[in-house]
């Protein structure tokens, strides 16, 4: 598609990419691996788009993979205002990183909600991840924040220790729904409510009964609006006051 529009003389182009695939694969991880989010980042920039929109990229780092505008929302107003539809607050919920990696998102929430954060650690075992160990105090509720869910194995095994220190109440917020393969375990799990974007579309043998969906037009509508307009997409990326 971006060919045929460079082709047809278009002034200018803006690619939309809800989901930027292959973006896990950011770095080498061990011997001989490639770096295909940096390959699918060259083929993109190769037909030509003049700028590239995208919804909360896996590394922030990828942005530094195109020579050309790249902007990356985030969906962290969406999750905010149904946490507070939730009556989640500083009394009742705390707001739960799954890995090292995602405490700045932890931390970016939690900010807007006033709550407390704490972190789950990993270590790995005969080439079988465990958690062991939950960093910061608990609440009644607790809230994952995670960029996507594939499979939901480590969400699954996040819930069963969450629950085992005392947690009644295990809600999840992801921004992609993979749902790579069978979710029926992710449904029989101890995960109370899941909530993910609309940013890929979710088959309905992938519904299971705790999912909500949460629609991304009205932030890409506008942040189009913006762009075509030639307006700031300053106020998309400034997170408001509650």
């Amino acid at each position: 598609m971006l060919d045929a529009l460079r082709r047809a003389s278009a002034q200018r182009i803006t690619a939309v990419v809800p989901y930027y695939g292959y973006s896990r694969q950011d770095r080498k991880h061990g011997a001989r691996e490639p770096i295909t989010a940096k390959l699918v980042a060259d083929l993109i920039a190769a037909s030509g788009p003049n700028r590239l929109l995208f919804l909360d990229l896996h590394a922030d780092q990828i942005q530094g993979f195109f020579n050309i505008p790249v902007d990356n929302l985030l969906p962290d107003t969406l999750f905010i205002e149904y946490m507070r539809e939730k009556k989640l607050n500083e009394t009742n919920a705390v707001i739960v990183s799954p890995d090292v990696g995602g405490t700045r998102r932890a931390r970016r929430i939690a900010k807007h909600l006033n709550l407390k954060i704490a972190l789950l650690e990993y270590r790995t075992t005969n080439d079988t991840e465990k958690i062991i160990n939950v960093v910061g105090d608990l609440a009644e509720s607790a809230v994952i924040v995670d960029d996507m869910i594939d499979t939901g194995g480590r969400l699954i095994a996040a819930s069963n220790i969450l629950k085992d220190r005392g947690v009644q109440k295990v809600y999840a917020c992801a921004t992609h729904a993979v749902f790579s393969g069978d979710m029926t375990a992710l449904e029989n799990s101890m995960v109370d409510e899941l909530v993910v974007t609309d940013s890929i579309p979710i088959d309905s043998s992938k519904r299971i009964k705790q999912l909500h969906v949460l629609s991304i037009a009205k932030m890409f509508a506008e942040a189009i609006r913006r762009i075509h307009n030639e307006e700031a997409l300053d106020p998309l990326f400034v997170m408001p006051d509650f």
